[in-house]
């Protein structure tokens, strides 16, 4: 179900932003464009901002069913609460590596080769 929701959500969102840039600019925005000076009511709905409407509240309308199915999913269980129940990870095993990586002890041979 929440792949299918997935979906639905995934076409409406491209939807939604193929229909926002097709539709003409109506001015104003960034203070370019038109915008005639007397023009004061809104415009008449066009059929272009009336799919833009549906598209909106469909998106909206998959976006929270998302979040509620996302919400049962969960089942109350938080991630700290998982870590906690998980069992104990073991140690890598030593590959012996670690003592090599110690400074010399004295009463090891010294580094420096010898003249023979």
């Amino acid at each position: 179900m929440e792949n299918v929701v997935l979906v639905i959500h995934l076409i409406l969102a491209l939807s939604l932003i193929g229909t926002v840039l097709l539709q003409r600019s109506e001015g104003g925005g960034l203070g370019i464009g038109g915008g005639g000076g007397a023009s004061t009511g809104r415009p008449a709905p066009t059929a272009m901002g009336k799919v833009t409407w549906i598209l909106a509240l469909g998106f909206i309308a998959t976006s929270i069913a998302l979040t509620i199915i996302a919400a049962e999913n969960a089942a109350g269980a938080s991630v700290v609460d998982r870590l906690q129940d998980a069992p104990a990870a073991d140690a890598p095993a030593s590959s012996g590596l670690g003592d090599n990586l110690l400074p010399p002890s004295a009463s090891d041979a010294p580094l420096v080769p010898s003249g023979n």
